[in-house]
């Protein structure tokens, strides 16, 4: 079957004739890209004075975290909010010993923190407040304070994953470099690698990290739990991997809709190539570095100081995009008790014994806006 480039304009009832099927575009969202159910919180992410505490998480909810998992709970009273990873909601063989989990988690929590500065208290975070479990990621407790709508937070609603190309011709400065690692403050180091044959060192680690994670069954079949390529599913489930926030350019991204699926064969062959492109028109490819990235303290610290960078970035007219698949192979490396190549590459890449990577990623200007990917209510992360 061709792909068939869409006619547009055609409203609600524009369909697409194909094999004898026929895919009409109301059913697979392709006029409300990002609308419904699983959006609003992205426009109701303000708390109310009538909300309290409780009105922080709308703000929290809207953290990056991997693959869209959102794996957190809370617990509200009146004077605290108690964070928690929900680790049923893991990611298997693509993330066998939860790092990526943990830095979610402690995306949230700088959303949270940034939340209740702008709704006037002065939060008091203590990490991993319950010895005896992981899962209790951290306390906050919460008292008046002057209020602090900081940049930072005005940007919490424009921060999306930008998986689009950026454009290649324009580079980072050294003073917004030296902003985005300072960003990360003492919860992590950043390593940013912006001149083109340390760009183009970086992205053949992540390709060859790409062409393992596709060659590994079970790390494949981990991601696919998590895609959500039907509208339907992604406003019953409002987690997931969506095409929207995924595929470029529009056109694409319609046919994507409107035809049947790709193979699996040919969605791999599709990531690669993407991942190719989006290293290739980067200006800079980053490594979130921390001392220990198998302490749950350290990826907390570390997703907070990754939040922080991607909102700056966000607010000044940058676009972000994590590429984990070196880190996520070197963690699968440990489960299968094979030879750490990823390990050494990475360790390789930064160049520092005392540090270690807990994630990797790109910037860059974007040509496009990126899309918002969608969210489950605050009432159903509520303990």
């Amino acid at each position: 079957m061709r792909r068939r480039t869409l006619l547009r304009g055609a409203g609600a009832t524009l369909v697409l004739v194909a094999g004898g099927g026929v895919w009409r575009a109301w059913d697979q969202g392709l006029l409300a890209s990002d609308r419904g159910p699983a959006y609003e919180p992205w426009t109701r992410w303000q708390a109310e004075a009538a909300d309290g505490a409780l009105g922080l998480l709308r703000a929290a909810i809207l953290a990056a975290n991997p693959h869209n998992s959102q794996p957190w709970l809370f617990r509200v009273t009146s004077e605290r909010i108690d964070l928690f990873a929900d680790t049923r909601r893991n990611l298997g063989a693509i993330d066998p010993y939860l790092r990526e989990m943990y830095t979610g988690v402690g995306c949230a929590l700088e959303n949270l923190t940034l939340a209740a500065r702008a709704a006037g208290y002065a939060p008091a975070v203590t990490l991993l407040p319950d010895p005896a479990s992981t899962a209790h990621a951290a306390r906050i407790e919460l008292s008046p304070g002057p209020k602090d709508v900081s940049v930072l937070y005005r940007a919490i609603p424009e921060r999306h994953t930008n998986r689009g190309p950026y454009d290649g011709a324009r580079a980072i400065s050294a003073d917004v470099a030296a902003a985005l690692t300072a960003v990360a403050g003492d919860d992590a180091r950043i390593i940013l690698f912006t001149n083109r044959g340390e760009r183009e060192r970086a992205g053949a680690v992540i390709v060859r990290a790409t062409e393992a994670v596709i060659a590994d069954r079970a790390q494949g079949d981990a991601t696919s739990r998590w895609e959500r390529f039907h509208w339907r599913q992604v406003q019953r489930h409002r987690d997931g991997i969506t095409i929207d926030a995924t595929v470029r350019p529009a056109a694409m991204r319609a046919a994507a809709k409107m035809l049947p699926p790709l193979s699996r064969e040919q969605n791999d062959r599709f990531w690669l190539t993407a991942t190719q492109a989006q290293l290739a028109s980067a200006a800079a490819i980053g490594i979130v570095t921390v001392a220990d990235p198998d302490a749950a303290r350290d990826r907390l610290r570390g997703g907070r100081a990754w939040q922080r960078l991607h909102l700056w970035a966000t607010a000044h007219g940058l676009a972000a995009q994590p590429h984990n698949q070196p880190t996520e192979r070197a963690d699968r490396e440990r489960m299968l008790n094979i030879a750490p190549t990823f390990g050494r590459a990475l360790a390789e890449l930064i160049g520092d014994d005392r540090r270690r990577a807990l994630m990797t990623f790109r910037l860059g200007y974007p040509t496009e806006s990126a899309l918002p990917s969608p969210r489950r209510p605050v009432t159903d992360v509520l303990l």
